[in-house]
């Protein structure tokens, strides 16, 4: 965003951005997100030829009576426009001058000017530079590779205007830190890869609840993560896949397109160059114990978003707005454990007085003046709930095992049921860490929970209310289905730990209900609870960069 000493040089790629969507442009820009979607992926590969330095950018002199100038990929900076930009091609014009050439992937518009406005400033900031740097420039050219077709674009002194304009209101929305406003029912936003970033249609509903948003945030992908568990797992890289060896004989393979996330757990093995690559993708690595543990993640050069993590680390030193985020996941939490009670109970009268109880614990919530009271009314919610947690679960009579629970015991657990909601919390915390990592979070700073060595505390606060949502309804799936049985469990010394198989349930398990699609109670359109994860985290990040004015919780109906 800036050279070394701190002067802002605006790219004029951001300046096409600007005028195309202020709001994009700081996204972008300033934030560091970004998304590929088949357009970017396209116009990278029509690039590719492009980006290519070929033929030298003779001096302003030599360039009046060079007989041809074809130069390819020239940088151009200036301090005084506040301007650099990489010219995919600047050519001679045939009148002594130059003329920037900026290519792009589609077909021509059939517009008046033929070129859309943000396009014609970015060409022009390209033409100014250039003058800048000594070179006479009075037009540039749009190339449409899909077409086939040059359109040239004057510099004429409105366009220059318009321009320099952009390049002000740019760097005055930098300065201020100030995210612009996103647009209102722009038909700009379904085809924009940011959108399920940006989410202008659930901010603004947000803040007038006027009009219901478009499901833009329900993004489909085919990359899931991939779990290797197996002892003395070796994962190397193999051309465009991963290939995982099992003591140098059994041997499978997975498509690095099709992986979001790579979990390995115990003793496995990872060379250097598929971490370089994984890296290089963006793909995090996940490091667990054999009993699925979350020890940490290796990922590539994180996320930019400092501006955000700036607002969070300021808001956590806040008791107040701790608080009231921390009043915000208490209720969910206790709202949705209140609903998988009602939804799953089996077999005679529903546990009223609990739910009360529970119900009452959640009004409690919301007059908390400490988060240590806060703590102790969760306390008292959670007693209540995993007291008559048994009566979700299925009885089977004289099957191979029964399923004593009467309460929740932990480190270690006790008994089977423990065990498998202990491995799928574990699950969870993996799930919300990495999720805010990539949003641009630090998972370790939090507000409810607080910092504490080698915690991931934000991530702790995130997943209270999804819980019962995703942790204790795999369990009662793997239960209630016959899923998990007596041998996938072992115990000793009074603890109880889950074996190879089991573990392989759980987690296929928890994997199927991430991709199970829910109605969201605010926005009203279905996404999966995978995308939902994601999508909460961003708007906790609306919130605390002042965008909201409270971060909206999830409770399912």
């Amino acid at each position: 965003m800036s050279d070394s000493e701190g002067l802002l040089l605006i790219p004029a790629r951001m300046l096409n951005e600007h005028v195309y969507c202020p709001r994009l442009a700081y996204l972008e820009w300033v934030q560091g997100e970004w998304a590929d979607s088949a357009d970017t992926e396209e116009g990278r590969r029509r690039h590719r030829r492009v980006d290519r330095e070929g033929g030298a950018l003779p001096d302003p002199g030599a360039a009046e009576t060079a007989e041809r100038i074809h130069a390819r990929s020239v940088t151009l900076s200036s301090d005084r426009l506040g301007l650099v930009a990489k010219i995919d091609l600047v050519e001679g014009d045939g009148d002594g001058g130059v003329a920037p050439v900026d290519y792009k992937r589609g077909k021509r518009p059939h517009v008046a000017r033929g070129v859309y406005d943000p396009e014609r400033v970015q060409i022009c900031a390209q033409g100014l530079l250039l003058r800048e740097h000594g070179y006479r420039c009075e037009r540039g050219y749009i190339y449409y590779v899909a077409s086939k077709e040059r359109v040239p674009v004057d510099l004429d002194a409105e366009l220059v205007e318009q321009t320099l304009m952009a390049a002000r209101e740019l760097a005055e929305s930098v300065r201020k830190e100030v995210i612009p406003a996103p647009l209102v029912g722009s038909p700009k936003c379904p085809r924009c890869s940011l959108v399920g970033i940006c989410l202008p249609d659930e901010t603004q509903y947000l803040r007038d609840g006027r009009t219901p948003p478009r499901p833009l945030a329900v993004v489909r992908t085919e990359a899931f993560p991939a779990y290797v568990q197996a002892r003395r797992a070796k994962v190397s890289l193999d051309g465009e896949r991963l290939e995982v060896e099992i003591e140098d004989s059994d041997r499978s393979h997975l498509r690095l397109d099709e992986v979001s996330q790579l979990v390995l757990q115990g003793n496995v093995y990872l060379t250097t160059p598929a971490l370089h690559e994984l890296m290089r993708r963006e793909i995090p690595v996940v490091w667990t114990s054999f009993g699925g543990w979350f020890l940490g993640y290796t990922a590539g050069l994180g996320h930019k978003n400092v501006e955000l993590r700036a607002a969070q680390y300021r808001v956590s030193f806040d008791p107040g707005l701790c608080l009231e985020l921390a009043r915000g996941w208490v209720r969910a939490k206790i709202a949705n454990q209140r609903t998988l009670l009602r939804r799953n109970w089996r077999g005679g009268e529903p546990p009223d007085e609990a739910l009360a109880r529970m119900a009452e614990c959640g009004r409690r919530a919301q007059a908390a003046d400490s988060l240590e009271v806060l703590l102790g009314i969760e306390g008292l919610a959670a007693a209540a709930y995993f007291l008559n947690f048994g009566g979700v679960l299925a009885k089977r009579p004289g099957k191979e095992w029964e399923l004593d629970f009467e309460g929740r015991n932990r480190r270690p657990p006790r008994d089977p049921v423990n065990a498998l909601l202990s491995f799928a919390y574990a699950l969870l915390v993996r799930t919300w860490s990495v999720t805010l990592v990539s949003v641009g979070f630090d998972p370790y700073r939090g507000f409810f929970h607080q910092p504490r060595f080698g915690r991931p505390a934000l991530a702790l606060d995130m997943m209270e209310p999804f819980r019962p949502l995703l942790a204790d309804s795999t369990v009662l799936q793997v239960v209630n289905n016959g899923e998990v049985r007596a041998s996938d469990f072992v115990s000793a010394r009074g603890a109880v730990s889950l074996e190879e198989r089991g573990r392989k349930a759980l987690i296929a398990a928890y994997e199927r209900r991430l991709d199970q699609e829910v109605t969201h109670p605010l926005f009203g359109y279905k996404l999966s609870y995978r995308r939902l994860v994601e999508l909460q985290a961003r708007l906790l990040g609306r919130y605390l960069l002042g965008e909201l004015q409270e971060n909206p919780n999830f409770t399912t109906r």
